[in-house]
């Protein structure tokens, strides 16, 4: 199952298991649970610390669970982990083994501490970017507390699970039998659903904060190389985000970062954090912004509001909330997202095998996902409002090429329909004739860029007509002293690489108005 130098490279991980402990697979004589045999003898081939057992006998096949003796850790995977999810299989097999996590000594005693019975499931692609987050996440909490259970579950191998739950979007997360969350998870932010005072008296923590002299807002490429920056220069500086790494979270491949022939935003968004923890920066995780009230003096102190209760305060500030995806805004959307509107194709494409889809748009993330889900799906219908594609030529050409890819351009998107319970359709009104058509589908991705995360700042700075954050040749707002960077701003072309330049010219910026106005 594993090559020579996987072997040798999963052979040193194991190294470091402290205590032994077994594996218990449930099996049957399907192909994959034969994939999934020769994996885990070769596993344990690796070691003399792990024993593996194949008379289990949970439902699901081919699964296996990770149990200490003495002890039930309630750690379960239901399929292959492999692709992205190989990476939770050997930290999984580390922490079961009494390897110590690097989550924060405060984190871990707050897991620890959860009480109640909390039995989580979880239903990944081999292909999501962002599952394997929750994926390691649950794994952890179930081996740091036995009231946490988690089964990490292959959605495309488990289809008759998946078309019963209605499971059309992953990571899709289910706590006690009913529907948790969806979408990218870590620790904190599970902790932050399931203790419930947690919230309250972050916010008291975050209260008491003293003043910074750059506090950065947004935690995407602008926001770490903001924070960098500022450090660099010897000012307190904090940054407060939503979530670490920003919309480069949800990003598959990226092949255009300078001096980086080709990462995944996953992988950068953990790059960017550990560069900004190399440096004394106080960062601030699931805080949202809610509210800007800037100075009311020259040399007073800017406040940010968040949703959490909490409020922080600074000499300077740099906005770097970034955007997020575009939605058609159409009856039946909202109801059906997450049942069959998507806007993730890498993520949640495999749960739509051999369905009929439908791609909203033609630039080039429209024709991307189109070729993508082509592989995937039984056929592909691209709308375009305009009379032609916007994406590049050799996209184009690449999607011409294939069969199972139909083209409908002038069309407006009208109704997303459904069943109740899942997306059965779509209506757009031909522009040519103003008649409206409907196709019968199972699966709607939504790629038409993108909205500045703005909303938050209406009436405190000047925005354009758009909702971005008008900026100077130097990243400074309308305010002085609050600058901004990255997809927020009026700062055309939003590729990763502008980010970083204008979040480390905005820190420079918020610098020199310190020490000229100190």
């Amino acid at each position: 199952m594993l090559d020579a130098t996987l072997k040798a490279q999963l052979q040193a991980y194991l190294e470091k298991v402290a205590q032994p402990f077994e594996i218990v697979a449930s099996l049957d004589d399907s192909d994959k649970s034969r994939e999934l045999s020769g994996l885990l003898h070769d596993i344990v081939s690796l070691t003399d610390k792990i024993t593996l057992r194949e008379d289990g006998r949970d439902n699901r096949k081919p699964s296996f669970s990770l149990n200490r003796p003495g002890a039930d850790i309630g750690l379960r995977f239901a399929g292959l982990p492999v692709g992205h999810e190989f990476t939770s299989l050997v930290l999984a097999l580390l922490q079961v083994g009494g390897h110590p996590s690097r989550l924060a000594a405060d984190v871990i005693e707050q897991v620890k501490g959860i009480e109640g019975q909390f039995h989580f499931e979880t239903y990944f692609s081999l292909s999501c970017q962002n599952c394997p987050d929750v994926v390691q996440a649950l794994n952890l909490m179930a081996v740091l507390n036995p009231n946490i259970r988690h089964v990490a579950i292959d959605g495309a191998l488990f289809q008759d699970e998946v078309e019963q739950r209605q499971v059309m979007s992953v990571p899709s997360i289910y706590l006690n039998g009913e529907l948790f969350a969806q979408g990218r998870m870590d620790v904190e932010q599970i902790l932050a659903r399931i203790d419930t005072g947690a919230s309250a008296r972050d916010a008291e923590k975050l209260n008491a904060k003293h003043a910074f002299e750059v506090l950065i807002v947004g935690g995407g490429p602008a926001g770490a190389a903001a924070a960098i920056y500022a450090a660099r220069k010897g000012v307190r500086t904090g940054v407060a985000a939503e979530r670490f790494g920003g919309q480069v979270l949800d990003t598959m491949a990226i092949e255009n970062f300078i001096s980086v022939q080709e990462t995944e935003g996953p992988k950068l968004a953990r790059a960017l954090e550990e560069h900004v923890k190399q440096y004394d920066v106080d960062i601030i995780n699931l805080q949202r912004a809610s509210a800007l009230i800037p100075a009311s003096s020259a040399g007073g102190l800017h406040e940010v509001k968040f949703a959490s209760g909490a409020s922080l305060k600074a000499k300077t500030l740099i906005l770097a909330t970034g955007a997020r995806w575009r939605e058609m805004n159409v009856p039946g959307e909202q109801q059906y997202r997450g049942r069959g509107v998507a806007y993730c194709p890498h993520c949640d494409g495999p749960l739509f095998k051999g369905k009929q889809v439908a791609v909203i748009g033609g630039g080039n993330s429209g024709v991307e996902a189109a070729i993508d889900l082509a592989g995937i799906v039984a056929h592909v219908t691209l709308i375009e409002f305009d009379s032609q594609l916007r994406a590049d030529a050799v996209l184009q050409n690449k999607l011409n090429s294939l069969a199972n890819v139909s083209v409908i351009k002038n069309a407006l998107t009208t109704e997303v329909q459904g069943d109740g319970q899942k997306v059965s359709g779509l209506v757009y009104q031909d522009r040519n004739s103003d008649q409206l058509r409907t196709i019968e589908l199972e699966g709607i991705f939504v790629q038409i860029g993108l909205l500045p995360n703005s909303d938050w700042l209406k009436g405190a700075i000047e925005l354009s007509p758009r909702g971005e954050i008008i900026v100077d040749s130097r990243g400074e707002t309308s305010v002085p002293g609050i600058f901004a960077a990255g997809d927020v701003t009026t700062v055309p072309y939003k590729q990763i690489v502008i980010a970083v330049g204008e979040g480390t010219k905005a820190s420079l910026s918020a610098f020199d108005h310190l020490i000229r106005s100190s």
